[in-house]
């Protein structure tokens, strides 16, 4: 047995990855902790033909209970994320966005959908840039109404519905609106995180009096009821995303980020104004198979197909995931991918997106940079040229993303399949509470710097724009049937993890339970990062002789994934977390 297949991770914290030069912040300074529930495996789970993996065990629960009442997986999808907002409010909700891709069992098309928040339409370059021009320490950028953009969740879960649903909302928020009522059981991780939360979460009175009711923080095994959360899923129910688009809850959500002591600038006719949209799929052929995941604006779909095809002409299968050189490949690809996302990708709807980022030819040249031996100098690490359409100059932006995230998949009998990504962004978001959930602070992904004279960055702010993600929603075809879906929370991190996982799946032949577990090793900046406490901190040695810098990191995933065998599903969650898989 390998190394790594033998160790499995321990406790972890949450990792803010940083994807252009850091100032002088530490780590520590930036993020607070987010710790994992301690699981020591992840259990194979198996399923004849419908299985459900989320991160907290009610959600789970909730999605199966909707397939045996006879919804379809967009269906087990709405109550999913409905619980989700209740029990790990600090990762996901109606007061964020999400990206989904859904895998029509019937007709075999894929669609993606964009639930991204936008910003306001007042907003400006200058943004997150302090009075002397310079980039804004991130929780004074994060913490407020500044932070908050459209969130996207509502309509989108009224679409999934919609379109792809067989049961009415009134079924499937059924039971988050019970257990909001009724109140549910704090998880040892939601206790956790709260821990040094309260002088950010103070600052706003709804959020306050929920996280720290009596002035004391939630501890795990508390019972909490949240009766403004319930009435606001009942709204959902009853009359659909539009209260929340042009009614009360939209209102109520202009006037917490209007009045937070550090502000924002939206409007009603911001809300009303937003839409969820479909996209193209972003698919890259990778040995036999066919890996689909969502364009731009998330970077995740492109990020993660061209580490594959960078890595396509090697033999990954005969190194194994024990030899440096594996982890030399795959490191350097990724390196090389992150150039080329902080360079080119942003909105499309904004920018005009070079083509040919996932073209053969091009992943194919670029791959040659892999040959050496050794690491990649810092010289060689650059954004490629895709194309040679080009229309303006681009330059690498300065952004903070934060892996405070969920994932989750579902498949139902019908063979339809959702792989789907929600954040509000950073651990409880912009810490500001309206309608019962936490906004998102998600306009912290845009660039903090648009310009400097020379260009102007792909990812910068600007009104009514979608900030650029990493979320990795991936859906794996064969012959045009599902063979994985899988995805991760984890801020930039999030594109490695996945590319890991489906790098052990396919050319390691792992079990889904076993690559969801393996240890991480991320290199997205230069220094190879390593999962504390695991496997791969015995690679520090053989990576430092191939010229990288090696730090040990807590890489604190939260894979999900379903593996559609002949013989039916396999599941797992990611044992980082409280995650758990359930299948008929």
């Amino acid at each position: 047995m390998s190394k790594l297949r033998a160790s499995l991770p321990v406790l972890a914290l949450m990792l803010l990855s940083i994807v252009a030069p850091a100032t002088a912040q530490s780590q520590s300074d930036l993020i607070a902790p987010e710790t994992a529930t301690g699981l020591q495996s992840a259990p194979l789970v198996t399923a004849k033909e419908a299985m459900v993996v989320a991160a907290n065990p009610l959600a789970t629960e909730a999605g199966l209970a909707i397939l045996r009442q006879g919804g379809s997986a967009a269906d087990a999808a709405v109550a999913v994320q409905a619980v989700l907002g209740l029990v790990e409010p600090q990762s996901s909700g109606l007061g964020g966005g999400a990206f989904a891709l859904w895998l029509d069992g019937a007709t075999g098309k894929l669609t993606t959908y964009d639930a991204r928040e936008t910003a306001p339409a007042a907003a400006t370059p200058d943004l997150f840039l302090d009075e002397n021009g310079d980039p804004m320490p991130f929780f004074e950028a994060v913490v407020g109404g500044r932070s908050v953009g459209v969130p996207g969740v509502p309509l989108l879960l009224e679409l999934l519905a919609e379109r792809h649903g067989k049961l009415e909302l009134r079924e499937t928020l059924a039971g988050a609106i019970g257990l909001a009522e009724d109140g549910f059981t704090v998880s040892p991780r939601l206790a956790g995180l709260l821990e040094g939360e309260s002088g950010r979460l103070d600052a706003d009175p709804a959020a306050s009096a929920y996280f720290f009711p009596s002035g004391a923080a939630l501890t795990a095994g508390d019972q909490r009821r949240n009766s403004d959360y319930a009435d606001a899923l009942r709204l959902l129910a009853e009359e659909g995303a539009a209260p929340f688009y042009r009614g009360d809850l939209a209102a109520a959500i202009v006037d917490a980020v209007g009045t937070h002591p550090n502000p924002g600038s939206l409007t009603l006719s911001d809300f009303a104004d937003y839409e969820v949209v479909e996209r193209e799929p972003a698919c890259v052929s990778y040995r036999e198979f066919d890996v689909c995941g969502m364009g731009p604006p998330s970077s995740g779909g492109i990020a993660v197909g061209q580490i594959l095809g960078l890595v396509a002409p090697y033999d990954l299968r005969a190194l194994g995931p024990d030899d440096a050189q594996s982890w030399r490949l795959i490191g350097d690809a990724t390196r090389l991918a992150f150039a080329d996302r902080n360079r080119y990708l942003a909105d499309p709807d904004f920018v005009d997106i070079p083509s040919g980022l996932l073209a053969t030819s091009y992943l194919a040249e670029r791959s040659l940079l892999l040959q050496s031996a050794n690491a990649l100098r810092p010289d060689e690490v650059a954004a490629g040229e895709p194309s040679t359409r080009r229309t303006e100059n681009r330059l690498d932006g300065f952004s903070y993303e934060a892996p405070a995230t969920t994932h989750f998949v579902v498949a139902d009998a019908a063979g339809n399949v959702i792989s789907m990504t929600s954040s509000i962004e950073n651990g409880f978001g912009s810490r500001v509470m309206a309608n019962g959930y936490l906004l998102n602070n998600q306009l912290t992904d845009f660039s903090f710097v648009s310009e400097d004279g020379s260009g102007l960055v792909a990812n910068r702010v600007e009104a009514s724009k979608r900030p650029r993600s990493s979320m990795s929603p991936t859906i794996v075809l064969q012959d045009g049937k599902p063979v994985f879906a899988l995805g991760s929370p984890g801020g930039a991190t999030i594109i490695p993890y996945v590319a890991q996982t489906l790098i052990a799946l396919i050319d390691w032949d792992m079990p889904i339970n076993e690559a969801i577990a393996l240890p991480h090793l991320a290199n997205i900046a230069g220094p190879y990062w390593l999962e504390a406490g695991t496997g791969a901190e015995e690679f520090a040695p053989a990576l430092r002789a191939l010229g990288y810098e090696t730090e040990t990191r807590e890489l604190n995933s939260g894979l999900h994934g379903i593996e559609f065998t002949p013989d039916g599903l396999e599941g797992a969650a990611d044992p980082r977390r409280e995650g758990t898989a359930l299948g008929d």
